[in-house]
């Protein structure tokens, strides 16, 4: 059964700098895209609104994989322009969980208690500063776990890059399972699943040390669920 066991990780290690940079990518641009959606739909402007809340539920509401295929297959034929796959699959990963990003950034910026808008206002700041000084820096304590969740979903969805032809760790796994008798196959999806919970496990260490770092700027000892909180009180009422 691990006869080829030295194979098959070197094999899966060539996919997985492509599996690192699509999840690094879609991750980085989701945060653009969430704080921008997030913000949006709590703008004070309609039209802002009307356009981060169909965004919103657009994404979250189409299929992943249709989405992926669209933008690879059916955007280049409507207007010539040829995609690479890695832009590609980037692009869709961001869309798809920034849509969901939105909303835990519009959750967590209404979780900040009211009482830290009127004092921001009382000392006469800006609604930029406000934002940025008074009301971001708390809801972002907030944000951090259930982003946490979102960045893992993330990364296992770079599995779908496999359907464009992109040579990820799943791609590279599906092609070893076909040219590898029947026994070593478990081998070749159980590496796979390791690498996946050890990408999953290094995202989940960055996330708690960023949540501790923004809860001690705070005063906090450890970030407090707000958010949770709220939809439990609400539930047992």
């Amino acid at each position: 059964m691990f006869d080829n066991l030295g194979l098959i990780v070197s094999r899966l290690s060539e996919g997985l700098s492509t599996t690192v940079i699509a999840a690094v990518g879609g991750i980085a641009l989701t945060v653009v895209l969430s704080l921008v959606a997030g913000l949006g739909m709590l703008s004070p402007v309609a039209v802002l609104r009307g356009i981060s809340r169909t965004y919103v539920e657009f994404f979250r509401g189409t299929s992943e994989i249709v989405q992926l295929f669209w933008i690879f297959f059916a955007l280049p034929a409507l207007t010539g322009f040829q995609i690479v796959p890695l832009a590609a699959a980037i692009l869709v990963l961001a869309l798809n969980h920034g849509a969901y990003g939105g909303e835990i950034v519009r959750g967590a910026v209404q979780s900040v208690p009211r009482a830290q808008y009127e004092g921001a206002l009382a000392l006469s700041l800006s609604s930029r500063d406000r934002m940025l000084r008074v009301i971001l820096p708390q809801a972002l304590v907030e944000m951090l776990p259930p982003f946490n969740n979102l960045f893992i979903q993330l990364l296992k969805s770079t599995s779908l890059l496999s359907l464009v032809v992109v040579t990820e760790i799943t791609f590279i796994a599906n092609s070893l399972r076909a040219a590898l008798p029947v026994s070593e196959q478990l081998t070749v999806y159980a590496v796979l699943l390791l690498m996946y919970l050890v990408l999953s496990l290094l995202i989940t260490a960055g996330m708690r040390w960023l949540e501790r770092r923004a809860a001690a700027r705070l005063g906090r000892t450890r970030a407090t669920p707000r958010i949770n909180s709220r939809l439990h009180k609400e539930q047992a009422a």
